[in-house]
């Protein structure tokens, strides 16, 4: 379909969903109207399988979560041409109708920023009249948790503190890559695995000219976890979305723009309640490591190094031909990962994770002066706050191992004394701010 014709939608409705319990494999139908015509979108969603037929309850319930997964996956498809109608295909409750506005609105925030189009921050779905039938309670809290496992320094704390609690962790992961089957192996667990194939149609549109940017894409594998679980007989999802990923990059248009905010606390609260209200799911979904920020994060990396060999949380590096680079060492996400976790490990364990000594390379200075506030905002990808990297930075200046380091000396001055001042008095080490973490997780929470 030509650009022009896609521009020329005014609608985004969702025809039609199915599930075959035989496979796994759910289809999700979706499509653009407008006066240039029609365009239909497909996607296939495949669940891995229990080892029993589910009951008719699981099956119910299943039906409710995949019902919601629906709707959310459609964001995918809606960037396409951001028409200023949204047309539900059934009634919504209002806890199920917040969290889809807010995919819609908060998720496709950067999109909309990026593409400068303001109507989208403004979305109101248009949800049908008619009453929902109420879920029936679905009780999951004292089964085995669904960890999810991004390959990061993140998911792998999560992982080792469940299991040191007893827990007995399911890994689990969407489309899992090289980095994230090796990370599943090292842990020695038996994990599960979703596959997530979006219509190639979007593709085709995309090269073509189509609109495109950053979606909310943990929504979507969140609810993909959580039907997975539901499936399989498994209890809450666990995910290992830390306080720094609810802080906004910018503001725009009297909104706020967050990269990360389907990783942040409000995203996570409307999809707890959704789940509750739509599902009846008792203890649907929460992550271990709300309250703890990235830095605290990488010091309990730190304590555990049975995953050097495999773990990465540059997501370039999952582009690399190479499968055996796992970091390229030349994005934010690279430069804020090795600053975070190098005060808390010898100078030789950390350049050997990354494959080379990012504090040694001059030409990494402009990006980490963004990194620190130094210059510009706080980058579009997932990296701590400013502050964080202000404190990791006060730590190196302290050690004998990297003070004289090229790019710690160039940041020491560059840092100015009000950051400093707010370094000295962070509380990045405390835990703090909003949670959903259930009593009976919060004793696997490492201390320190």
């Amino acid at each position: 379909m030509p650009n022009e014709q896609l521009r020329r939608m005014d609608a985004f409705t969702f025809p039609s969903y199915s599930i075959d319990l035989a496979t796994g494999e759910a289809l999700f139908d979706y499509a653009l109207t407008g006066p240039g015509g029609e365009q239909r979108f497909t996607e296939a969603i495949t669940l891995p399988l229990p080892a029993e037929p589910p009951s008719d309850a699981t099956v119910a319930t299943l039906g409710r979560v995949l019902e919601l997964l629906h709707v959310v996956a459609g964001v995918s498809y809606y960037k396409a041409a951001a028409p200023r109608r949204l047309v539900l295909p059934a009634p919504l409750g209002g806890a199920a109708a917040a969290l889809v506005t807010a995919v819609y609105t908060k998720g496709l925030a950067e999109y909309a920023y990026r593409n400068q189009l303001p109507h989208v921050l403004e979305l109101t779905p248009e949800i049908p009249a008619g009453s929902v039938s109420p879920a029936r309670a679905y009780d999951n809290s004292d089964l085995r948790p669904l960890s999810a496992v991004g390959g990061g320094k993140d998911s792998i704390v999560s992982l080792e503190a469940l299991r040191r609690a007893g827990l007995d962790p399911v890994p689990f992961s969407v489309n899992p890559n090289h980095v994230i089957v090796a990370v599943n192996e090292a842990s020695g667990l038996t994990a599960l695995a979703a596959r997530r194939r979006i219509d190639p149609v979007l593709f085709d549109l995309n090269a073509a000219g189509a609109r495109n940017g950053h979606i909310p894409v943990t929504a979507i594998n969140s609810l993909i976890a959580v039907a997975t679980a539901v499936l399989n007989g498994l209890g809450p999802v666990v995910m290992s979305n830390e306080r720094s990923a609810s802080d906004p990059n910018l503001v725009w248009n009297g909104h706020e723009i967050n990269h990360q905010w389907s990783k942040g606390v409000e995203a996570e609260g409307l999809l707890r309640a959704a789940l509750a209200e739509h599902a009846g799911l008792t203890e649907p979904y929460f992550s271990l490591l709300r309250s703890l920020s990235e830095l605290h994060i990488a010091r309990l990396f730190a304590e555990i190094d049975r995953y050097d060999d495999v773990v990465t949380s540059c997501n370039a590096a999952f582009k690399l031909r190479d499968a055996s680079e796992r970091w390229c060492r030349d994005c934010p996400k690279c430069r804020f990962v090795f600053l975070a976790m190098a005060p808390f490990m010898p100078r030789e364990r950390v350049v050997r994770i990354f494959g080379g000594d990012l504090l040694a390379d001059g030409s990494q200075i402009p990006g980490y002066r963004e990194l620190l506030g130094v210059d510009g905002h706080k980058p579009f990808e997932c990296v701590g706050e400013v502050e964080e990297s202000v404190v990791a930075l006060s730590l190196l200046a302290e050690q004998e191992q990297w003070r004289a380091a090229p790019v710690v000396r160039a940041l020491v001055d560059a840092v100015p004394e009000t950051a400093w001042s707010a370094a000295a008095t962070s509380d990045v080490f405390t835990p703090g701010g909003p949670h959903f973490v259930p009593s009976a997780y919060a004793k696997a929470l490492l201390p320190g």
